[in-house]
């Protein structure tokens, strides 16, 4: 389905947002790419995924910070998407604990420059990636967008309920529609460095110990990227309007009744724990992983789980990938990108 004038899709040079701009060019939409190239980790991963998005004649590249206000406002003025997934951020909890600047300037003042650019051009509808970690202190499992989330347990899922605000209100008084997507613990093919799938790979390849913390009892709703992406592209077509059920006296913190916006979990819908996780990724490499044992680090949460009955019942959202497939076709991947 395609629609009429340029998708924006920032952090094209991304994890997800590389995938999504790839199954977006496939289905005959013009893409425009934004994403700043920084070095939060390996720069040459993200310009090998940026040159494979370059050799399509319907994608445009813009290499551009999302803090940067006037580049932002140019590049809106001049492509006028219709619609835009944001995907462009700061990402990592761990990294945010030390360096909570980067994290306000990227993903707050970053998303203002979206929010502005879609009020200027009236823009048809906004998707934007948020994160399960904004359930932080949370404990109720599965994970449900009626549950509340006034707890965040670091400054990166604290910046991404601030997203979450922010569009409201600029659906409410600017009557943009927009959708927040929590997406929960996503790998596959073309991963971050950073992640532990691509961390635990390299090192057991390697030969080196892998660092497991929470002793490998934490749990995960490890999320492939195809179905992700699924999610995300059924979340672009579908814009959302003001909820009729919606009640002031008792609010659904998912949706509203005062402005076209919506809150949605992108998930397996299942857990799993971190040492099936490895002991799947041990057989698909055929190596045994010396373990280094370690405790949750701070801001971890230790076990999430999608409810992902609302997305099905909005999206017919089904993630499809168990984790012995997806794992499998990351070590594919891992092993032709980096030839070992």
């Amino acid at each position: 389905m395609s629609t009429q004038g340029p998708v924006l899709v920032t952090g094209s040079a991304g994890f997800i947002g590389f995938h999504t701009a790839q199954r977006l060019l496939a289905r005959g939409e013009t893409v425009i790419g934004v994403d700043n190239l920084n070095a939060y980790y390996d720069p040459t991963l993200k310009q090998a995924r940026l040159d494979r998005l370059l050799v399509h004649p319907a994608y445009v590249h813009h290499t551009l910070d999302l803090a940067d206000r006037e580049g932002m406002a140019a590049m809106f003025a001049k492509h006028a998407p219709r619609r835009i997934v944001h995907l462009g951020a700061q990402a990592g909890i761990r990294y945010s604990v030390e360096n909570p600047e980067t994290y306000v300037d990227s993903n707050v003042v970053g998303f203002l420059t979206v929010l502005e650019g879609a009020r200027a051009t009236r823009a048809e509808h906004l998707v934007f990636a948020s994160t399960s970690s904004v359930f932080g202190a949370n404990a109720a499992l599965p994970f449900s967008v009626q549950q509340g989330t006034a707890h965040p347990l670091n400054v990166y899922s604290a910046t991404k309920l601030a997203n979450e605000a922010m569009a409201h209100a600029y659906a409410y008084i600017f009557g943009i529609p927009s959708t927040g997507l929590r997406f929960f613990t996503v790998y596959g093919p073309w991963g971050r460095p950073d992640m532990a799938l691509f961390k635990f790979t390299r090192a057991i390849l390697e030969g080196r110990p892998i660092d497991v913390y929470g002793e490998g009892a934490m749990e995960r709703d490890f999320t492939y990227v195809d179905d992700i992406v699924d999610g995300v592209v059924a979340a672009l077509d579908d814009v959302p309007a003001r909820d009729p059920s919606w009640r002031a006296e008792s609010p659904s913190p998912a949706t509203s009744g005062v402005a076209p916006w919506r809150i949605l979990n992108l998930g397996a819908g299942r857990r799993e724990r971190l040492s099936r996780y490895i002991e799947v990724l041990e057989r698909a490499l055929g190596r045994e992983a010396v373990l280094n044992l370690m405790p949750t680090q701070e801001g971890e949460m230790t076990r999430t789980e999608a409810d992902v009955s609302e997305t099905r019942a909005s999206l017919g959202y089904e993630p499809r990938t168990p984790i012995d497939e997806g794992v499998t076709r990351f070590v594919d991947w891992y092993r032709g990108f980096y030839s070992v």
